[in-house]
């Protein structure tokens, strides 16, 4: 049957044939000979190993997984000529995909599998059309295994190295039944997966909300139980799924990819290296748009339609003072709770803009009044951010955020919301010293009063007060520092054909 469509440009450029799926099963039965092939790069007798310069990516279909996958692929090719990088991905996904990688990246579509009740076209999280499916997609992604395993088996020589996302566990037993060496991709710092690791293999005792050392980090390193992916909940569906259906695909992988730099992240790898196997490493190679020469925004291919630069560009203040726009993101897991009080940035004196991805929230009527934009389609994120008008960054704290705003050089008022958002708050906060936190707590519904958001807009805006200067002064740090790595591998030099080698 068919296994994958070549795309090349965005047409179909050939189909590719497998003569069965039982080769590859039979290649992941023998889970102990492949891992040995994958460690020592040893000869697969299936292949030609004559000119292996090829890497495989296969992203997550979730927006935020698949961006960073995207520049990292783009990054490849231009840094290496000789090497041929191929993006797998599916058919709803395959123009997206197109869009943000250049000509010199092969696409390859797998079809995405059918697992009712999930709607037949629905290929990408945003997709999804209500949160209780979200798990069922999760499972159908696992589905890709056949149709992938097809796709290695067709070509004519094994590539290099696959690197693909945490939630496609199959992968790894895949690739090692091929002989190929997986690198794990899950879009967290260092501190994040070392951390969830850490308090995975030992949870943590009841600390009734009191701050406790992790086992392995920094001595710094305090995170309270709370702020735990899911609570730390073994029983929660999406951790279930975790266990049984990813299990230790990615501590057996061969090292993981990180989008992160070695100033925030390095005193961290030690601890992330330690739970994978012996060898493994991790290569912080982020930010991964700056590796793949997006600097600025520069180079979104997505227009303005709402005209959210306009605002950021806008001169309205008399004294000349520019650094005090502020941009909100509303994820899309806000709970109702969390939006019915707007950003009160115009209640303080600073425009606004923010972003609320719901088609059927409604804003509050006194937000008629306030200085600013609410904006429910698409916001050129990083274009935003780099404007010198734009003062500050209200996040939920998602980690490819967090890049943008520090690559931008621009403080965050972190509003968590969940996974491992709370821990990426508190590095960006309390460890870091680049921005300032609500005060939230997930089993509340991410309720947080005016009071409270008021208070902390003025303390990330105060340009002229001790700690809005400390926040500004660590961020144009941070800026400094993302530009001057601007994804160099953390211990070696940027990661391409050679480090993949054994």
């Amino acid at each position: 049957m068919a296994a994958a469509a070549a795309i090349t440009n965005g047409t179909a450029a050939a189909t590719l044939h497998a003569a069965n799926g039982s080769t590859a099963d039979n290649h992941a039965a023998n889970g102990a000979t492949a891992d040995n092939h994958a460690a020592n790069g040893a000869s697969n007798g299936a292949h030609d190993q004559s000119g292996r310069n090829h890497i495989v990516i296969f992203p997550f279909m979730a927006k935020g997984h698949m961006l960073p996958l995207f520049h990292f692929a783009t990054a490849l090719s231009a840094h290496h000529s000789r090497l041929r990088v191929t993006v797998v991905t599916t058919p709803g996904n395959a123009a997206f995909a197109r869009s943000r990688v250049p000509a010199s990246v092969d696409l390859v579509a797998l079809p995405f599998p059918s697992l009712p009740p999930l709607p037949a076209g629905v290929e990408s999280t945003d997709a999804v059309p209500c949160q209780s499916l979200h798990l069922t997609f999760l499972h159908a992604t696992a589905l890709l295994r056949a149709p992938f395993a097809e796709y290695l088996e067709s070509l004519p020589s094994r590539p290099l190295a696959l690197v693909s996302d945490f939630f496609l566990g199959f992968t790894r037993a895949v690739a090692a039944g091929a002989g190929v060496r997986r690198v794990v991709f899950n879009g967290m710092s260092c501190f994040s997966s070392a951390i969830c690791k850490a308090l995975s293999a030992s949870p943590p005792v009841d600390h009734a909300g009191a701050l406790f050392h992790v086992l392995g980090m920094p001595e710094h390193v305090e995170v309270a139980a709370e702020e735990l992916p899911y609570g730390g909940r073994p029983d929660n569906p999406v951790t279930r799924f975790f266990v049984d259906v990813i299990g230790d695909s990615d501590v057996r992988s061969w090292g993981v990819l990180v989008n992160s730099f070695a100033a925030l992240d390095e005193d961290y790898v030690p601890a992330l290296e330690s739970f994978y196997e012996p060898g493994a490493r991790a290569w912080l190679v982020g930010p991964m748009f700056l590796a793949a020469g997006e600097p600025d925004g520069e180079q979104e291919p997505e227009q303005d339609p709402e005209g959210c630069l306009s605002l950021a560009r806008r001169e309205s203040f008399p004294t000349g003072v520019r650094d005090l726009r502020l941009v909100r993101h509303a994820g899309a897991h806000h709970g109702r709770a969390a939006r019915r009080d707007p950003a009160r940035a115009g209640a303080v004196g600073h425009p606004f803009l923010w972003a609320v991805r719901s088609d059927t929230w409604s804003p509050p009527v006194d937000a008629a009044g306030l200085d600013g934009l609410i904006v429910r389609g698409w916001v050129p994120q990083r274009s935003v951010l780099a404007h010198p008008s734009v003062g500050g960054f209200v996040s939920h704290c998602g980690w490819n955020s967090v890049m943008e705003s520090l690559a931008a050089g621009k403080p965050v008022l972190a509003w968590p919301m969940i996974a491992e958002q709370h821990l990426n708050a508190r590095h960006v906060a309390n460890v870091l010293g680049v921005g300032v936190r609500m005060n939230v707590k997930e089993n509340m519904e991410n309720v947080v009063g005016r009071g409270e958001v008021e208070e902390k807009v003025r303390e990330l805006m105060d340009a002229d007060g001790k700690e809005g200067k400390r926040m500004r002064e660590r961020a144009a740090w941070a800026q400094q520092v993302a530009r001057l790595y601007n994804g160099k591998s953390y211990g070696s030099d940027w990661i391409g054909p050679t480090a993949f080698r054994p």
